[in-house]
């Protein structure tokens, strides 16, 4: 080969090279599925079930581990001593999971009956060695309101509703239902200083994808200071870990008081059901007259307890619906420009998890940002817990908000299940969301129903 074919030869390499190895941009946003919001652990299904399908691509056996957890999450627990799913009580909220997370959803703003989805939590002003709520003596930080034959229940909660109408500019009005709650006949006096938190059960589906959103994405969105002047703080929780033993981020429970799907399904297992078990081995009334004075604890097995929390972290999202519908596109531009995704934000990513691709480096619309925003006097508890103060509250994903109704039955919203609709719900928003449930009132009436119609496709 003479010199001069090898130069030419060269050249037509580098520029064969230049062509491939140009620099790749940015997939454009319109080459996303809007209907995706749980990336790859996304599942169509418009029915009752929607929220109850488990994570696409798990091997044989994570099949058989959720489904395991399955049917854990929704077997009826009975009173120990007894040779199957013992351990109910003494005193308790609920005898099973399912029975408060309606179709592993949210539930009915209720107390003491077998579909009531609600709590009373309870503490003293102050914090405890780790920084969280002061358990009140005699109560621990939960009022359990129902017991099994023989034993006294803590005290009994109700609700009840009183109206108030709020208008809007163009002379259309809303009424709004303000709960008021009673906590009567307790076995023993309650303190006067006593602090109370109502707690409505909130949905269990997508929470493997937000165990694996980086803390460090979760924390790039925190302004404590309102560094930017947008009236918007937000800044993370961190709770005591009782099985790590030490402080890690908050991401469940509705002022993520809680670190890890472990501690919230063994937390719930023991605090609302009464059910020991390898993270909490004592019993719920351990000093109290109604313990059961056993000793069978921990009464659920770790490969259980294990089994009901990979069925919650592998439980998929539904996708959306009616993205190309133009009211819905129309609610989605003007939920953004009135400054609700300031709090819901559309879109976070998971971390990369070898273990399971449907989870893994995942681009997600939870329209959460997880960290607490102070909501107002309105819908304040006036109970810390942890670093969330009395007025805040984590910011509440909306995915799977529209099919509620379907899940549900009648649906509820906001943290204690006053809201009958979407649209109450905006209109209780205050403190950091106030100048953007403002906003929302100065639509028009249209307007507002193209935000209602965006929410309800999500």
């Amino acid at each position: 080969m003479s010199k001069k074919l090898l130069v030419v030869g060269l050249l037509g390499v580098i520029t064969i090279l230049g062509i491939w190895c140009t620099k790749p941009g940015l997939f454009p946003e319109d080459g996303y599925d809007p209907r995706l919001s749980g990336g790859m652990a996304t599942i169509f299904d418009l029915s009752s079930q929607s929220f109850s399908h488990p994570i696409p691509g798990l091997s044989a056996w994570d099949s058989h581990v959720h489904e395991k957890g399955d049917q854990i999450f929704e077997q009826n627990f009975v009173a120990a001593p007894a040779p199957l799913f013992s351990g109910l009580g003494p005193i308790f909220n609920n005898v099973s999971c399912i029975s408060c997370h309606h179709n592993d959803g949210k539930g009915t703003p209720s107390f003491g009956a077998v579909n009531s989805s609600m709590l009373m939590r309870v503490s003293l002003p102050g914090e405890d060695e780790h920084g969280g709520p002061v358990p009140v003596p005699g109560f621990g930080l939960q009022i359990q309101d129902r017991s099994v034959l023989g034993y006294v229940p803590e005290a009994r909660v109700s609700v009840s509703y009183h109206d108030s109408v709020v208008s809007y500019p163009d002379g259309n009005t809303v009424v709004l239902q303000v709960p008021v709650y009673t906590v009567s006949n307790p076995y023993i006096a309650l303190p006067a200083s006593t602090l109370f938190s109502p707690r409505m059960a909130p949905p269990v589906f997508g929470l493997g994808l937000l165990l694996r959103v980086p803390e460090s994405e979760i924390l790039s969105h925190a302004d404590p200071d309102d560094a930017d002047h947008d009236g918007i703080k937000g800044h993370p929780n961190y709770v005591y870990d009782p099985v790590l033993g030490k402080q890690v981020l908050g991401r469940f429970g509705l002022k993520a008081n809680v670190g890890t799907l472990l501690v919230q399904v063994a937390s719930a297992f023991q605090q609302d059901m009464g059910i020991t078990n390898p993270v909490f081995p004592q019993e719920n009334a351990a000093g109290q007259p109604q313990v059961d004075g056993l000793h069978d604890d921990p009464e659920l097995p770790d490969s259980l307890l294990n089994a009901v929390k990979f069925y919650v972290e592998t439980l998929a999202v539904p996708a959306r619906r009616n993205v190309t519908d133009p009211q819905v596109k129309a609610g989605e531009q003007l939920f953004s420009q009135i400054g609700c995704a300031s709090c819901h934000l559309p879109t976070l990513y998971t971390d990369v998890d070898v273990n399971f691709p449907a989870l893994s480096n995942q681009r997600i619309h939870p329209y959460t940002d997880l960290l607490l925003h102070d909501m107002g006097p309105a819908l304040a508890d006036g109970r810390p817990d942890y670093q969330a103060s009395g007025s805040e509250w984590r910011t509440a994903p909306l995915w799977g908000i529209g099919l509620f109704p379907k899940t549900n039955g009648t649906a509820y919203y906001l943290h204690d299940g006053r809201a009958r609709n979407i649209e109450e719900a905006i209109l209780w928003h205050g403190g950091e969301a106030r100048k953007a449930k403002q906003n929302f009132m100065q639509l028009t009436a249209s307007q507002r129903q193209a935000v209602l119609a965006f929410l309800q496709s999500l």
